[in-house]
């Protein structure tokens, strides 16, 4: 029992440093421990994933339920996270119980993490090392994405993702871009827009034709 309450106050102490570390508007010690929903929901979320697999019942949902109520953030004690993950703001962030998350994970507001109908088993998203989830995406079903994987505000995302990727759009597409800044965080005002790339390059290819038209009709 001694080892895994220490076990928990070294994580505990990991998500705090994790929110200084990304954060910026972290002030101090006191204030993220108080003004932080991110650092509650999953401070709980611990502890009722800790009871669930004692496999005591009931408790840890209704911990999970009362959390939500508190924080906004709903996170099913049967979900496995791992270190040092950061919910920033967190309102109306939802990860499902079958959900699996790295280490060193940082998600934004209105995430969902979740499933695609009632199928038993896997259903909910895998997320490797080092992934961002931007603001208000919805990463759906028994999906993987790879370590490093970036998600763009508002995209849906239901297929595998792989490492070093970044997923923009409904539904989610690839750009095998390295969209983030030196310290490895993602630029969401510099992601690119594929829909935008693929018709600017239809233009240039309609223009390009139209000229060798144009050559064609003046050798005649």
């Amino acid at each position: 029992m001694f080892d895994v309450i220490k076990r928990g106050i070294t994580k505990v102490r990991e998500d705090i440093k994790v929110i200084y570390d990304k954060d910026p508007a972290a002030g101090n010690i006191l204030e993220v421990i108080l003004c932080y929903p991110g650092l509650h929901a999953l401070i709980a979320y611990r502890f009722a994933h800790r009871l669930y697999k004692w496999h005591i019942p009931l408790i840890p949902r209704i911990i999970s339920y009362i959390t939500r109520i508190i924080t906004g953030i709903e996170i099913h004690p049967a979900a496995k996270i791992g270190r040092r993950f950061f919910i920033d703001h967190g309102e109306g962030v939802v990860i499902g119980a079958t959900t699996i998350i790295g280490d060193d994970v940082l998600i934004y507001q209105q995430v969902t993490l979740g499933g695609t109908g009632k199928e038993q088993g896997k259903r909910h998203p895998t997320l490797g090392n080092g992934v961002i989830v931007g603001a208000g995406a919805k990463v759906l079903g028994n999906i993987t994405l790879g370590d490093y994987v970036r998600v763009g505000a508002g995209s849906v995302v239901v297929e595998d993702v792989p490492e070093y990727s970044t997923v923009v759009g409904i539904p989610g597409r690839i750009v095998r871009r390295k969209i983030k800044d030196k310290n490895g965080v993602l630029m969401h005002n510099r992601i690119p827009d594929p829909v935008k790339c693929e018709l600017n390059r239809l233009k240039y290819e309609v223009q390009d034709l139209r000229e060798k038209l144009d050559l064609y009709k003046n050798a005649e």
